[in-house]
């Protein structure tokens, strides 16, 4: 695809690698035929290739409507444009630069720039958003329909393993789910410590970025990545094999913190080892014996596959193999490629869109009538609950050991 910046705009960050990517996209339009957003909308301007040519008009003209930021709004960037693109267009890095460019040049309503200052002055501080998740929890008993559903139940997690192994892992407690699914990373704990690892989270590593890098905030975004690496880098000048994502989500946010602090001199390399040691759970199990795991409960089990996982991260089929070799009996499903509508932040900014997309996945998990729904992403996970009609858990606690 040819393109002609705007001499007003060339200079400014990213916009050359933004033209980079428009140039290797052949407009072919395969990328609309697994578009969440274009199927439910139906408008050109909703799916991949609509919103590269708003894109590249942005670039090409220094000029930006509230069209083109509502079009943009709309795209959940699970990246399933990436999976079918064959001319492997970086559409995710390429809606993050736009998104930036046309927030910077582009006012929003007060109220669209409240909720989102609030999002990201909250969701990614543990103590702030813990505050007001146990507000909630506390009314949730006398709450009723919606707003009973977007309070998750309080959970208990399990107490992390007392033993220590040489080998040594890094876990991410993450901002959102150390507080609603606080067992994700104790029954992982627990599953490396069965096969001979230690899992050790580091207690000032915080948000992993992605909430202020997707909503176009992306020096605080980059900041919250530096903070991260400070906080490893101890345990990975120690020896630690690996950075451990149990939310695909963060993983694949931490992936690439080599390729968005390349550019920053005193991080690059830092980031860039990070990139290398981070793999997601399910990459650790695929390569140890797991002969010492037994599964007690046999439920038929729909898995959901995160778009974060298998579009963003390219990890397909890994946990299906691992619960299946766990004796866990998995049904069938339909639609894989498809978003449940979370996305991040999406949920709250574009409820109705989201809602639809829940609805329509829901159906595609439940097709075979499974007793359980278990998936490998917080948000995922929470807005699943939301209107399941099984429980809702992350995989790794069918592996958790029981007492």
């Amino acid at each position: 695809m040819q393109t002609n910046i705007h001499p007003d705009i060339a200079q400014q960050p990213n916009v050359s690698e933004a033209q980079d990517i428009l140039r290797s996209c052949v407009h072919c339009g395969f990328c609309t035929a697994t578009c969440p957003t274009y199927q439910y909308f139906g408008d050109e301007r909703d799916g991949p290739r609509g919103r590269i040519y708003l894109i590249k008009q942005l670039l090409e003209t220094n000029e930006v409507t509230d069209k083109t930021q509502t079009h943009l709004d709309r795209c959940l960037t699970c990246r399933s444009c990436e999976t079918t693109c064959p001319s492997g267009v970086k559409y995710g890095r390429l809606v993050d630069i736009g998104r930036g460019i046309v927030e910077k040049k582009l006012s929003r309503s007060p109220r669209d720039r409240f909720i989102r200052w609030s999002i990201r002055k909250i969701l990614p501080y543990p103590k702030r958003f813990g505050f007001l998740l146990f507000l909630g929890q506390l009314c949730r008993p006398v709450l009723t329909g919606k707003l009973k559903a977007k309070v998750p139940p309080k959970q208990k997690p399990s107490p992390w393993p007392a033993s220590s192994h040489p080998r040594k892992m890094i876990a991410l407690a993450g901002c959102a789910q150390s507080l609603t699914t606080p067992n994700t990373n104790a029954a992982s704990a627990k599953v490396l410590d069965k096969i001979g690892i230690t899992l050790v989270e580091a207690p000032k590593a915080g948000c992993c970025g992605a909430v202020d890098y997707h909503l176009a905030a992306h020096d605080d975004g980059l900041n919250a990545m530096r903070k991260n690496i400070d906080a490893w880098w101890p345990a990975i000048e120690a020896g630690a094999e690996a950075i451990v994502m149990t939310a695909s989500g963060c993983g694949v946010m931490v992936k690439e913190y080599g390729e968005l602090l390349a550019g920053d001199p005193d991080y690059a390399d830092k980031a860039q080892r990070v990139t290398e040691l981070t793999q997601d759970i399910s990459e650790i199990l695929a390569n140890e014996d797991l002969s010492q795991l037994t599964i007690k409960e046999q439920k038929p089990t729909a898995y959901h596959c995160p778009c974060s996982l298998q579009h963003g991260q390219q990890l397909t089929g890994g946990v299906e193999a691992i619960l299946e070799k766990a004796g866990v009996p998995l049904t069938k499903t339909k639609d894989k490629h498809l978003c449940c509508g979370s996305a991040g932040t999406y949920s709250i900014l574009e409820p109705e869109t989201s809602q639809k997309l829940l609805a329509n996945k829901l159906t595609a998990l439940t097709i075979d009538q499974p007793e359980q729904i278990v998936t490998a992403n917080v948000g995922c996970q929470m807005h699943l609950e939301t209107k399941a009609k099984v429980p809702v858990k992350h995989w790794i606690e069918l592996l958790e050991p029981k007492e």
